[in-house]
């Protein structure tokens, strides 16, 4: 039995061991924290959202981020202090704004696939993580953001994935609870909901049952390959120890990037922070004033999951500001004044802030397949969607993983896509 290391215990790593595991490799999979899912994919937007495919690579991007640049409370903050890595990765993302559309088209593809997975395996594993397929609201408050939303609504069917207009009226009928005054939005009724955390911690011990070997609090301290085995150094109080396999797979997040560079690839992620609060809905008024359906506020780039009967979660913007976790008063504001407007009648007296790092390629591709190492691979860079795409980038790599290092690979215990995605660069 091929025995393979994952690097990373969030959504991608711990979705990548259990895919592997049920393809027949012995898996060890290493993790910085003390439990699975503890960084970014502890509490994120909540959305399985097909419906956000849309690359953010586009000029419109380029445009607000210098516009808000100065503005602490802005949805895209960009810091102005400048670094070398930010430099790079903007350059390479500028460089791919004339791929917005198929990049947009093929992440679709994806989400839309991802869903039979992470449903699947969920069901096969019974893990309850508050799902709620009552679909995802868009909401736009004028005509020219509503339009927008029009063209991109164009990309999704390319990709296989039907929306629907809605009149004010209508999204008042979806959603009875939002307040305010909007031009229209747009409803997807096959997007969804739910806990990242209970949904990764879930599949984690799912993939323990499978005989996956999660190592928690290991602090890797350096990757190796010669090509046919790969060693693991990990940092422990009484000495390094080194752990030797036949595979590797790096998931690690916003970490990938520096790992990948020891073993000789570049995967040019940046740290995108993002924030969440979690209202907590103590009484039933607060509860009967929340809203049951998903939204995604295009003008303040917002989402919304509601969480089982007493939480309520919000969650967006995006701040590139390098390798900073700090929750910052003036980015949590906004987030509860906006549930304050469109919410009136939820109590915002006890809210959880939270801040995570997204990791982003230029391209926002993420990056699945083989490394320069023959035994070397990746599954990283999902950007904001790295729970919608978590399921399907899981079982691509799997099969890449069993195409080269097995002689008689497994078959998937499910169907597998073909991608010829953007996902290399």
């Amino acid at each position: 039995m091929k025995s393979i290391a994952v690097i990373g215990g969030g959504i991608t790593g711990v979705t990548t061991a259990y895919a592997l595991a049920k393809r027949g490799f012995a898996v060890t999979l290493f993790e910085k924290n003390r439990y699975a899912a503890m960084e970014t994919s502890y509490a994120n937007g909540g959305q399985l959202s097909a419906s956000n495919a849309e690359v953010w690579t586009h000029w419109s991007t380029i445009l607000k981020g210098l516009k808000w640049m100065l503005k602490s409370d802005a949805p895209l903050l960009v810091s102005p202090k400048p670094s070398w890595h930010k430099l790079s990765w903007f350059a390479e993302f500028m460089a791919n704004i004339p791929h917005y559309e198929r990049n947009t088209v093929e992440t679709t593809r994806l989400a839309i696939a991802a869903r039979k997975h992470l449903f699947s395996w969920a069901k096969a594993e019974g893990v309850d993580f508050d799902l709620k397929k009552e679909g995802i609201l868009h909401i736009y408050r004028d005509k020219k953001g509503f339009d927008h939303a029009g063209e991109v609504s164009k990309l999704l069917a390319q990709g296989g994935l039907p929306r629907r207009a809605v009149t004010p009226a209508e999204m008042k009928a979806i959603e009875p609870t939002l307040a305010g005054n909007y031009y229209g939005g747009y409803f997807t009724e096959s997007d969804s909901t739910g806990d990242i955390h209970k949904f990764t911690t879930g599949m984690a011990k799912a993939a323990e049952r499978l005989g996956v070997h999660c190592l928690y609090g290991q602090d890797v301290k350096s990757l190796r390959s010669s090509g046919t085995k790969a060693e693991v150094t990990v940092s422990q109080t009484d000495g390094d120890v080194t752990h030797t396999f036949d595979g590797l797979v790096i998931c690690a997040g916003v970490e990938s990037r520096s790992f990948a560079a020891q073993l000789g690839d570049r995967v040019n992620i940046y740290p995108v922070k993002g924030y969440s609060i979690t209202v907590n809905l103590l009484d039933a008024f607060s509860q009967n004033a929340a809203p049951t359906v998903s939204l995604l506020d295009d003008e303040t780039k917002l989402v919304t999951s509601r969480l089982g009967i007493d939480r309520f979660r919000v969650a967006g913007t995006a701040e590139f500001n390098g390798y900073n976790k700090d929750i910052r008063a003036d980015r949590i504001r906004p987030l509860v004044a906006w549930v304050n407007q469109c919410f009136p009648g939820v109590d915002t007296r006890q809210v959880v802030p939270w801040a995570g790092l997204r990791p982003m390629m230029p391209n926002m591709m993420p990056r699945v397949g083989k490394g320069n190492a023959a035994n070397v691979f990746y599954n990283t860079g999902h950007g904001h969607l790295g729970w919608t795409l978590s399921a399907i980038t899981a079982d691509m790599i799997a099969g890449v993983v069993a195409t080269t290092l097995l002689t008689h690979p497994v078959a998937a215990p499910s169907f597998n896509l073909t991608v010829q995605a953007n996902t290399q660069a």
